[in-house]
């Protein structure tokens, strides 16, 4: 497996790459603005992507969606149902932010936590996190988590922006505490992490500071077997 990255848009949000280097197989994560850079990253892999992999609705995460169709027509587009809302009036948002944005014609399918997505000879489990988003999934496997807007290096995302759940947030945040510590973080913004350097030192996760609106600190999940997403022999996760 290999991840590339390509960081879009007035936002600087992260646009992933999925590619299964034995299939060729390869899938877009959150392909978020400047369709022509994410389709110039695709092609340069000599990658072909066949679906699109939503982790949330937000502006910044769909603002390409439409070019992308162009580039691969028929190319399907995956969302939690429970970010349709966000979906469908995201143009309206991206004008409150005064930002440039092409509304994207409705996604194609949808998943629910558990699912699981493969592509070629992977497969990624369906986390429903949300909190940042009603409708925020992960996608967890082979050592990784294409995580979203949940975990950043060194801080998360908000809590204060409309239909967002403290409350739920801290659980989505407990919940991705329970991976291996070696599992690498693929955040919707800023660099790459693990989840061992954010248990030890992101001050939202360690206590030293509380998400806003949160009623709690987020707690010292324990570490357990739920979905540590080991790392075939011959994966590259990059």
């Amino acid at each position: 497996m290999k991840i590339s990255a390509v960081t879009v848009g007035p936002f600087e949000e992260n646009c992933y790459l999925v590619l299964d280097d034995r299939t060729g197989a390869a899938a877009l994560v959150d392909p978020g603005d400047d369709p022509a850079r994410i389709v110039a990253m695709a092609e340069r892999a000599g990658a072909s992507p066949s679906v699109v992999w939503l982790t949330h609705a937000h502006l910044d995460h769909i603002g390409a969606v439409q070019g992308v169709r162009r580039r691969w027509p028929g190319i399907p587009v995956v969302l939690h149902p429970a970010d349709r809302e966000l979906y469908a009036h995201a143009a309206m948002a991206a004008q409150q932010y005064g930002v440039p944005f092409e509304q994207p014609d409705p996604a194609d399918g949808s998943y629910a936590d558990g699912d699981v997505v493969r592509l070629g000879s992977l497969s990624f489990r369906v986390w429903h996190v949300p909190g940042h988003a009603p409708g925020h999934v992960a996608l967890v496997g082979h050592g990784a988590v294409l995580g979203g807007d949940c975990l950043f290096a060194g801080s998360v995302g908000r809590t204060d922006l409309p239909l967002c759940d403290p409350a739920a947030f801290v659980q989505s945040l407990e919940r991705l505490l329970t991976l291996d510590d070696a599992t690498v973080v693929f955040a919707g913004h800023g660099p790459q992490t693990t989840i061992g350097r954010e248990r030890s030192g992101n001050p939202f996760l360690t206590g030293a500071v509380r998400i806003s609106g949160a009623p709690r600190a987020v707690g010292v999940a324990p570490r357990g077997p739920e979905e540590p997403g080991n790392v075939r022999r011959g994966d590259r996760v990059e």
